[in-house]
């Protein structure tokens, strides 16, 4: 049997089996890592022809999902070193020892928790805890296997552990707003999860005047940082503005 040509081994075509709709509709504010903001909701909704419910069948009895994806947003351009925001922003690492968006493939996997399967039009999974951009394609689904894949001794460099929670505060305007939605008590929730993980760039730390924006589902949050008693820095949300 002839080897296969350099062309077809070294070349693969992909195609997105599914498309996610997302509270995330920018890349600013979302979390780096899944599981971070557990109120954060996403509808995968599979492509024709794999939109077939025969395709999801069994898959409910798994309550998580790995999702194979593209970083569709990111550059195309790659480097060997990035600076992962756990270092500072400054220090830099392999790429292949981060999980850095600039990656020569801009492939990305995401551990998602599989809130229900929508089968009455089509299939669309219901998620939640996701890290994905609104848009994002998704390549591949798995289920989750906790007894091989959840490894408790296992070593995380230098992210040993989750990132550490800032407080977050909502001033009387900003409750006025949520009192008045329907959503109130989720998007509260996804705001303050959001919030806590700081999402300012990571040389931005401590406390400032600045006033940054984060998207979220159809509204745009407007925070700050600001410095309590201690000295340790707590987020406020001042506004929060229909888009």
């Amino acid at each position: 049997m002839n080897p296969p040509s350099a062309s077809n081994a070294d070349a693969f075509a992909l195609t997105p089996i599914g498309r996610i709709e997302s509270d995330y509709p920018d890349k600013f504010g979302i979390p780096r890592q899944p599981g971070l903001a557990p109120a954060a909701r996403a509808r995968l909704v599979l492509l024709p022809p794999y939109d077939d419910p025969l395709s999801v069948r069994g898959l409910e009895a798994f309550s998580h999902l790995w999702l194979t994806f593209v970083f569709h947003h990111s550059p195309e351009r790659w480097s060997p070193l990035v600076r992962p925001p756990r270092l500072g922003g400054n220090a830099k690492v392999g790429v292949f020892a981060s999980r850095s968006t600039h990656r020569p493939n801009r492939l990305g996997l995401s551990l998602v928790e599989l809130k229900g399967i929508d089968t009455d039009n089509g299939v669309a999974l219901e998620l939640s805890g996701h890290d994905l951009l609104d848009g994002t394609p998704i390549l591949d689904i798995k289920p989750y296997l906790p007894w091989a894949e959840a490894q408790p001794d296992a070593r995380a460099g230098f992210a040993p552990a989750a990132p550490p929670q800032c407080p977050v505060a909502f001033c009387a305007a900003a409750e006025e707003t949520l009192s008045q939605r329907e959503d109130a008590a989720s998007l509260r929730a996804l705001i303050g999860q959001v919030l806590a993980q700081d999402p300012r760039p990571a040389y931005r730390k401590g406390a400032e005047s600045r006033i940054y924006g984060v998207r979220l589902r159809d509204v745009d949050v407007r925070f700050r940082a600001l410095a309590n008693a201690a000295g340790e820095t707590r987020l406020e949300v001042v506004e929060i503005v229909a888009v």
